[in-house]
């Protein structure tokens, strides 16, 4: 059917002559600390004469641009010049590029320092990297997902093709921060896994993403409640010129976006969209039918140059259908652990502006709503869950700049959180290790509260040395010992305008996941998990577009949750996946805990990039080594579940012309640690984690074809995953059926089409 769409509308764009066609852009240029506009920069589409300067309130308009793909840079005295790439001018809607660039406080003996195409934040000096809407939508494989495109960067590991678990620097899928628009959302994922922050695939609509910045550690203490990795999301506003929108058909699913202009001073963003999947999942008689639909609103008002208002939502409705209509279908369905979920993350943020700052109030609230099951092949429940998690939150932030080389971060924040729990046990559920697990039902009803204060001061010195000090206080009454304080260092040193090096240190806390201090009393006696992290890094920039980076990076993991019934069980050691009765139940923590696991992880990691620039190539390499251990109440260091030893990257693309671009990514990684099975289908604790898959690997081919006609664009594209058919294998379950282990493969070759029509 998709394929039959495609062809009718590539067929019709070809009967429609193409006309020299013009496009515009426009934008905003803000000062980045203190996000006060900045008139008079000059803004310039590199390789042409077309240009602009920014009015009094830092805004500025092109007109008559060739269609295309551009790089515009931003320059003003006093300030760094920035380039961005990968600006895609149609006739569809004008395309808004906003700066925040930063005062230049670098002088270097005479040497002029020449445009940026990797923008620096001011309080991260390593571990971070930032992500354009173009460069997610057009990676290979990636679905057009925001956390799928994060899987090629040094230092993060995938559980699994198929799911967005993201396994940074050995961490667990557990560690992992999401913000958008500054709020807080537990899992942006659909049929995401309770306690964790994975799922099959995100629910945030790429299409309104103006930028992502992910930092893979060391992160400053504007950020707390994770270990290993902050994701920030910040969504575009919509056009201002009338309504607009695109339709649109993907791998997975298919949807609307409508935006516009409400008023002058206001504008909106809407969109909706649905998998299709079960469709085609029921026409071919499977058994499990996933489904979802996922919203996504912003209203955006600015009530005069200085105060701005603006509202979010966000939500996502996952459903599982079982077809228990034969006794095959029965038997896979049993091995399955479906949950059907409604979420939604919602809020409003007021911003005003003031000399040489500004500050922020926002109120949200986030809501997942779980109901999870799994039946044996008699249709009895082997497991019934049904969850609520509720998390008001009020949190206000205030950015001061102290000098034009200094500024002051400082923030607090309140939740007020409800915790509902019935789980249902029908008979002692016995592991493939052979212990019977205590728990039989649990109905619980609890209100938590969270604290949390930071301050962050940042400054550069004697004109090369940038210097970030950071302090946190985290506060959870739940459990025992409620109170974490997380100092927080880093530091870079320009060595000369090509080559800079940076360190970073700190401690950080993650409170333990509402559902594990669920089971019992006695596991709010557990601590929150501390890490102590060291980063330390090298960087040299060979060319404007083209950067390479070195850095090493140690993790030293304690107060780990781990189970005195199976006290080889460190909870570091899963999240991944759906949690079911294959996986023995261990991501829920539903057994008695202590704070007695501890591990750690070492790495050393290279990257080279290559932006999009006149040169009409892009491209990311990345090698990383890295080995995580976890230790639990028996004492044996044994490798994390997730240690994957070797990650080789590769992925880029060459830009034709305007019309036609052609893009890849290679993936090999070794293989994950396991537990084999015995013969008669039990697992030995003797052989825990004592086995490793064979190593992963697999190419993926991306061609996007592009038309424009006056007033609406199509884009087409066809994503071949996998091309050569790998076989890779990441899971074991035991096959009742065959009486046998089953390595379960991921998907092989799957080619898939988009179309994108905006008007």
């Amino acid at each position: 059917m998709r394929t039959r769409i495609l062809f009718v509308l590539l067929f019709t764009a070809s009967l429609i002559s193409a006309q020299t066609s013009t496009g515009i852009v426009t934008g905003k240029v803000v000062d980045k600390i203190t996000q006060q506009p900045l008139p008079g920069v000059n803004i310039l589409l590199v390789g042409t004469t077309l240009g602009a300067a920014t009015d009094l309130e830092g805004n500025f308009s092109i007109s008559n641009i060739p269609i295309g793909t551009y790089q515009i840079r931003a320059s003003f005295v006093g300030f760094n010049t920035v380039t961005k790439t990968d600006i895609t001018v149609n006739t569809a809607r004008p395309s808004n590029v906003n700066f925040e660039i930063t005062e230049s406080t670098i002088e270097l003996d005479g040497v002029v320092v020449t445009s940026d195409f990797f923008e620096a934040d001011p309080t991260e000096v390593n571990s971070i990297k930032s992500f354009s809407y173009e460069e997610i939508r057009r990676a290979p494989g990636g679905f057009e997902d925001v956390v799928r495109a994060l899987s090629v960067l040094p230092g993060v590991a995938q559980a699994s093709a198929g799911r967005n678990d993201l396994v940074v620097r050995g961490g667990a899928p557990s560690e992992n921060l999401f913000l958008v628009d500054g709020l807080v959302v537990p899992n942006i994922n659909h049929f995401g896994t309770q306690g964790a922050t994975g799922g099959p695939l995100s629910f945030i609509n790429l299409d309104f993403v103006e930028s992502t910045s992910f930092s893979t550690g060391g992160f400053s203490a504007l950020y707390g409640d994770k270990l290993s990795s902050v994701l920030t999301i910040d969504l575009r506003e919509a056009r201002k010129d009338r309504i607009g929108g695109k339709a649109l058909l993907s791998a997975t699913q298919f949807g609307l976006n409508l935006e516009g202009p409400v008023s002058k001073n206001s504008n909106f963003i809407f969109s909706a969209r649905r998998s299709y999947l079960d469709f085609i999942f029921n026409a071919a008689g499977f058994g499990f039918v996933p489904q979802y639909y996922d919203f996504l609103g912003k209203f955006n008002y600015d009530i005069d140059t200085k105060n701005k208002l603006s509202f979010l939502f966000v939500a996502a409705l996952d459903k599982v259908k079982f077809n228990n209509d034969d006794d095959e279908n029965i038997r896979d369905n049993a091995q399955i652990l479906g949950s059907n979920q409604n979420q939604y993350v919602t809020g409003l943020t007021y911003r005003r502006l003031f000399n040489n700052g500004f500050y922020r109030v926002s109120l949200s609230r986030n809501f997942v709503d779980y109901d999870s099951s799994q039946r044996d092949t008699l249709l009895n429940p082997i497991f019934l869950n049904q969850s609520t998690e509720g998390e008001n939150e009020i949190k206000a932030d205030v950015v001061y700049k102290t000098s034009a080389a200094s500024e002051i971060n400082v923030g607090l924040s309140a939740k007020l959180i409800n915790f509902n729990s019935n789980i249902l046990f029908p008979q002692n559920f016995v592991t493939t290790f052979g212990e019977t697990l205590p728990i039989t039902s649990l109905d619980v009803d609890e209100n938590f509260t969270k604290f949390a204060a930071f301050a962050q001061y940042s400054a550069s010195l004697f004109n090369r040395f940038r210097l970030n000090l950071g302090l946190r206080a985290d506060y959870f009454d739940a459990i025992e010992d409620p109170l974490t304080i997380s100092p927080r260092f880093s530091a870079g040193y320009m060595i000369d305008d090509l080559t800079s090096l940076s360190f970073s240190t700190g401690i950080y806390h993650q409170s333990p996941s509402y559902i594990w201090l669920a089971a019992l009393e006695s596991n709010k006696n557990l601590k929150p998990v501390k890490v102590n992290q060291f980063v330390l890094g090298i960087e040299r920039k060979l060319q404007d577009d083209l950067r390479l980076k070195l850095e090493g990076f140690y993790k030293d993991y304690s107060d780990y949750p781990t189970s005195t019934f199976r006290p080889y069980l460190v909870l570091a050691n899963t999240g991944a996946g759906f949690g079911g009765a294959a996986e023995n139940f261990s991501s829920f923590g539903l057994e008695p805990l202590v704070s007695e696991g501890k591990g750690n992880a070492r790495g050393i990691e290279l990257s080279l990039q290559k932006k999009l620039s006149d040169i009409p190539y892009y491209g990311l390499f990345s090698l990383t080594y890295s080995e995580s251990e976890f230790t639990g109440l028996d004492g044996i260091e044994r490798p994390g579940t997730y240690d994957q030893r070797w990650i080789l990257n590769l992925t880029g693309g060459y830009v034709f012309n305007e019309k036609w671009e052609v893009s890849l990514k290679f993936r090999f990684a070794t293989g994950s640690p396991y537990t084999p099975f015995n013969n008669d289908g039990t697992q030995s604790l003797s052989n825990y984690l004592s086995e490793r898959f064979v190593e992963t690997h697999a190419l993926d081919l991306r061609v996007d074809r592009r038309w424009d006609f006056n007033g609406w664009s199509l884009i087409t594209y066809l994503d071949i995953q996998n091309i050569y058919n790998r076989q890779n294998q990441t899971d074991i379950r035991w096959d009742f059926n065959e009486n046998a282990p089953d390595t379960g493969s991921e998907l092989g070759l799957l080619p898939s089409i988009g179309v994108n029509i905006e008007f």
